[in-house]
């Protein structure tokens, strides 16, 4: 029987999906739309290359398509099992990432979504209607924007898009920056751009990199706050900023706690990188 496990992440209309061994080591990953045929076809392929998978778990940020739950289950030959992306990252970290031996442990996903993740004892906390880890509604500004009602504050405020937007906005009000030479139009902003700008320097995407490792270091103390965990992780595609936002979010957030949380404060930036979710699907789904 193989011991190898499949996960994928699915986010909007990506999916991102990995084939781990029992340490967690990737032996082939994937990425492509979150059409099932697609995704079926794609995973069939991987799936009879590498032998066979024990296991098969995805990790959502929302309800999972059945269409899409079918697709894995056919294509890999087993029952797959799902879990919010936020626990899954946070398994993946106690398991082969970041916090491998620690049992209480938080995770924060920073990517076109926002998620968290709680491991308490060693095992991960899902709440009384499997809704614990939903950081994206984390209220982080008493100022109430219409588009916090629809994807929640800090989600719209530090995610990809999240980011972008707020550089827009200012290029809009008058300032100028070089990010929007580089982009071309407004509409192609992305994070990944005013992260570009900030290390020329651009001012204007200096600024919005600061205030962005402001409401992180927020998000992040209130997770602490409220957990009280040996480590915090920060993971997603975001986290590739991390050169620019570790030590800011780490300043941030111990200023906003007691100095006896500050004092045991612990960040990290994921070595599992934009996989840690779709890995930590795989682990789950081995039981």
């Amino acid at each position: 029987m193989s011991s190898l496990g499949l996960g994928l992440e699915v986010s909007d209309s990506v999916v991102r999906a990995v084939i781990v061994d029992d340490t967690g080591r990737v032996t082939w990953r994937g990425e492509g739309s979150a059409d099932p045929r697609s995704v079926a076809a794609q995973l069939k392929a991987a799936v009879k290359k590498a032998g066979g998978v024990a296991a098969a778990g995805v990790a959502h940020y929302g309800d999972v398509p059945a269409a899409l739950q079918r697709a894995v289950s056919d294509a890999s030959g087993v029952e797959s099992r799902s879990a919010g992306a936020g626990i899954a990252a946070a398994t993946a970290e106690t398991w082969c990432g970041a916090a491998q031996g620690l049992k209480h442990v938080v995770a924060l996903t920073l990517g076109d979504h926002i998620a968290a993740g709680v491991i308490l004892n060693g095992a991960p906390w899902s709440g009384a209607h499997g809704l614990a880890g939903s950081a994206a509604w984390l209220a982080i500004n008493p100022v109430e924007r219409q588009d916090y009602r629809r994807r929640g504050s800090l989600d719209a405020e530090i995610s990809a898009r999240g980011i972008a937007r707020r550089l827009v906005w200012r290029i809009e009000s008058g300032d100028r920056s070089s990010v929007l030479e580089k982009a071309r139009t407004l509409d192609a902003i992305t994070a990944a751009h005013v992260f570009d700008g900030a290390r020329e320097p651009d001012g204007v995407a200096l600024s919005v990199v600061r205030d962005t490792a402001k409401y992180i270091g927020m998000a992040i103390a209130n997770l602490i706050a409220t957990v009280d965990p040996e480590m915090t992780i920060i993971g997603g595609a975001i986290a590739r900023a991390g050169d620019l936002l570790l030590e800011p979010v780490r300043q941030e957030c111990a200023r906003r706690l007691s100095p006896t949380l500050a004092e045991r404060l612990r960040i990290e930036i994921s070595p599992l990188g934009s996989e840690a979710a779709a890995i930590g699907a795989a682990r789950l789904a081995r039981g």
